[in-house]
């Protein structure tokens, strides 16, 4: 009788463990299948302007526009930008032209026997970007041109009503980018697959902006910002998650979580500083 009660007790216990060992493999699938079923992409919306960009063009979207805040020049400036690049090359630093200009390259498609320089420095983004804007700033009155018309008078394109099809998508980025708009961008990413480096992310930052007084504190970056400057630094984070394992930027009292599907949502992050957190080894979100 003993040994009938004893087998029952463990036929009990296997079976018991068998239930929770398919929980446990059901709970997995469920999340590795809900992460599958994400579809990554980040939006801006600025006033009743709405665009989406893939994760890799908003990153060069927040470089574009990082570019004009570290120069000092107006958002339109930034709209103007992102537009020409959408058309140019869909915001993405491809190494080939076509039949129009068989040796252009890069966002903007600027081509080296026209004097942009060389294929090397064209293909580096934050060079032509710069170029762009050393050309753009020399049009007299751009701020208040049609975009078509002062992306044109810097790229001679053979297409140049082209450019107007991207303004929505320009002037809401370069809203949110810039800082003018607070909580315009955000994305929706799957969970970072490998961990981060708040050392890489002050680096980036600082080449997109450069001269950013930030430090490295507990796996996050501390950046020393307010107002706009605060905000465009906040969502440049954003727009760079995918790429640098960002899974939490705190700001101003709002916070954009990588593991939300819900926003910008209220917190206690206070005022006068950015907080960029990023995988660390143990885990993500």
């Amino acid at each position: 009788m003993s040994r009938r009660r004893s087998l029952r007790r463990l036929l009990v216990l296997v079976l018991a463990l068998a239930l929770v060992a398919g929980g446990i493999y059901t709970a997995v699938y469920f999340v590795q299948r809900s992460e599958t079923l994400v579809s990554e992409r980040c939006t801006a919306t600025a006033g009743n302007r709405t665009a989406e960009l893939a994760p890799d063009q908003a990153v060069y979207a927040a470089l574009i526009t990082a570019v004009a805040v570290r120069r000092g020049l107006p958002p339109r400036a930034a709209s103007i930008a992102l537009a020409t690049a959408m058309q140019e090359s869909k915001l993405r630093n491809i190494e080939h032209g076509d039949q129009a200009g068989p040796d252009s390259r890069g966002l903007f498609q600027q081509r080296p026997s026209q004097g942009w320089g060389t294929e090397a420095q064209i293909m580096n983004p934050y060079y032509a970007v710069n170029a762009f804007y050393d050309a753009l700033v020399k049009i007299p009155g751009y701020e208040t041109l049609d975009i078509t018309d002062a992306a044109q008078q810097v790229q001679r394109s053979a297409h140049p009503q082209a450019y107007a099809q991207h303004e929505d998508l320009g002037r809401a980025f370069a809203s949110g980018l810039t800082g003018q708009t607070p909580e315009a961008v955000q994305c929706t990413l799957r969970s970072a697959a490998a961990a981060g480096d708040a050392a890489t992310v002050a680096s980036e930052l600082d080449l997109a902006y450069g001269g950013v007084d930030a430090e490295e504190a507990e796996g996050a970056l501390v950046v020393e910002a307010a107002g706009t400057q605060a905000w465009s630094i906040a969502q440049w984070a954003v727009a760079n998650a995918k790429e640098l394992a960002v899974t939490q930027v705190d700001v101003a009292g709002r916070t954009w979580r990588r593991s939300s599907r819900d926003g910008w949502q209220e917190s206690g992050a206070p005022e006068g500083q950015v907080r960029i957190t990023v995988r660390q080894d143990d885990g993500g979100s």
